[in-house]
């Protein structure tokens, strides 16, 4: 399972009207991480990745919990944007979301996210393994 072009051009193009009603008041800076995932009923996940703004990159690591119908395990390496921040202290928070997915093998993932600090994640992935889910997850970034 591939993510074609014309989703990621969409899920781009939408991104970018999210980032542009706040482009005024605040930056974007881009993040990378990977982060591994397993469950039955109850999840969890960790990685780390990193954080760049305003030409300076922070290591960050991230941790989170699932709960609903999750079953086996997937690696997932994410990229995107975080904007709506005006500095870096602003990226570090939980984050929630519903969703519900399927990868056997090679998949494809894209979110938006958004933290108690406003700050609003952008994401598109790729996700190895064998994970079935629909569920309430959670995702908390800190700076290391």
């Amino acid at each position: 399972m591939r993510l074609s072009s014309g989703f990621r051009v969409a899920f781009t193009a939408i991104a970018a009207l999210l980032g542009a009603a706040t482009a005024a008041q605040a930056d974007c800076g881009n993040i990378r991480f990977s982060v591994l995932k397993a469950g039955w009923v109850i999840g969890g996940s960790g990685g780390s990745g990193a954080f760049t703004f305003k030409g300076r990159t922070y290591p960050i690591s991230i941790g989170g919990i699932s709960a609903g119908f999750v079953f086996g395990a997937s690696e997932t390496t994410f990229s995107g944007t975080v904007c709506n921040i005006v500095s870096p202290g602003q990226v570090p928070g939980a984050y929630g979301a519903a969703g519900a997915g399927a990868a056997i093998g090679v998949g494809g993932q894209a979110i938006v996210l958004r933290n108690e600090k406003g700050a609003t994640l952008s994401l598109v992935g790729r996700q190895v393994g064998l994970q079935i889910n629909a569920d309430l997850s959670g995702l908390a970034i800190s700076m290391r």
